[in-house]
C-alpha cells in the first residue's frame, strides 16, 4: 500500500464590508505560530465531521465573533502550493464574503486580536502563509461581480436610495462615479431596484426615491468602473 504524507484541508475567508466610504476586510492576529502575531484571513483547519461551508461558518464565529448568517457568502478558489504552510501539506478552500454593516470585530479561538482594515492597507502589509495573494484574488472577485451582478445591495441595507447604492460602487471599485449617468445606468436595467414608492431626504435638493433589491441578477450590459 502506498503510503502519504500528512495532509490537510483549511478555509481562509475575505470578509469584505464598507466602512467610512471604503472598503474593508476583517483580520485577525494570529496567536500561536507560524507566523505568530502576523495579520491573516480568519480561517482554521476543516473538522472531520463538517462541510466545507460549516467549516467557514464556525471559524469566521469563533475567531472574530462575526456570524455569516446574514452575510453574501461563496466559495473564492482553491489554493494548494506545497510550500504555502510551514507545518505540513495544506490545501486551503477561500470564501468571500460580505454584508453591510457588519459589527466590530472580537478575537477568540486561537486568534489574539481581530480589527476591520482598509483594503489597501491590508494589501500593502506582510500577511501570514499565501493570504495576500488571496485577499487580492477576493477583492478583484468582488470588484468584478459588480460590474455584470446585482451583488452591490449585498453591501446595502435591505432598503437604499441610488446614492447609497452609489457609494458601495464607489467604495469597492475605488473611482468616483458621476451621479446622473449612474442614476440613469442602474434605474433603466430592468429589475435591477424596486422602487418602494417611498422617498427620503437624501442630501441637498428633492427627496430620494427609496429602492429595495429587484428580482434581477445579472446586468445587461454591465455596469464599467469608468463611470
Amino acid at each position: 500500500m502506498t503510503s502519504h504524507p500528512p495532509f490537510a484541508v483549511t478555509v481562509d475567508l475575505v470578509v469584505l464590508t464598507v466602512r467610512a466610504g471604503a472598503l474593508h476586510v476583517l483580520l485577525v492576529d494570529r496567536g500561536e505560530e507560524p507566523f505568530l502575531h502576523s495579520r491573516a484571513l480568519p480561517g482554521g483547519f476543516v473538522r472531520p465531521d463538517e462541510t466545507l461551508v460549516d467549516a467557514a461558518t464556525r471559524e469566521l464565529a469563533e475567531e472574530t465573533g462575526v456570524a455569516a448568517g446574514p452575510t453574501h457568502l461563496e466559495q473564492l478558489a482553491t489554493y494548494g502550493d506545497p510550500g504555502r504552510d510551514p507545518r505540513m501539506r495544506t490545501v486551503s478552500v477561500a470564501y468571500l464574503a460580505f454584508a453591510p454593516h457588519l459589527p466590530e470585530a472580537r478575537a477568540g479561538g486561537d486568534a489574539a486580536g481581530a480589527a476591520w482594515l482598509p483594503v489597501d492597507e491590508a494589501l500593502a502589509g506582510d500577511l501570514a502563509f499565501d493570504h495576500a495573494r488571496i485577499l487580492a484574488d477576493g477583492v478583484e472577485r468582488a470588484r468584478a461581480k459588480l460590474e455584470y451582478t446585482s451583488l452591490a445591495t449585498a453591501f446595502c441595507a435591505p432598503e437604499f436610495t441610488v446614492s447609497q447604492l452609489r457609494a458601495v460602487y464607489e467604495a469597492v471599485w475605488g473611482v468616483t462615479l458621476d451621479p446622473r449617468n449612474f442614476h440613469r445606468k442602474v434605474t433603466s436595467t430592468p429589475g435591477l431596484l424596486a422602487d418602494t414608492g417611498r422617498t427620503v431626504s437624501d442630501g441637498p435638493g428633492r427627496p430620494a426615491a427609496v429602492y429595495r433589491a429587484g428580482p434581477t441578477t445579472a446586468l445587461h450590459p454591465p455596469l464599467t468602473r469608468e463611470g
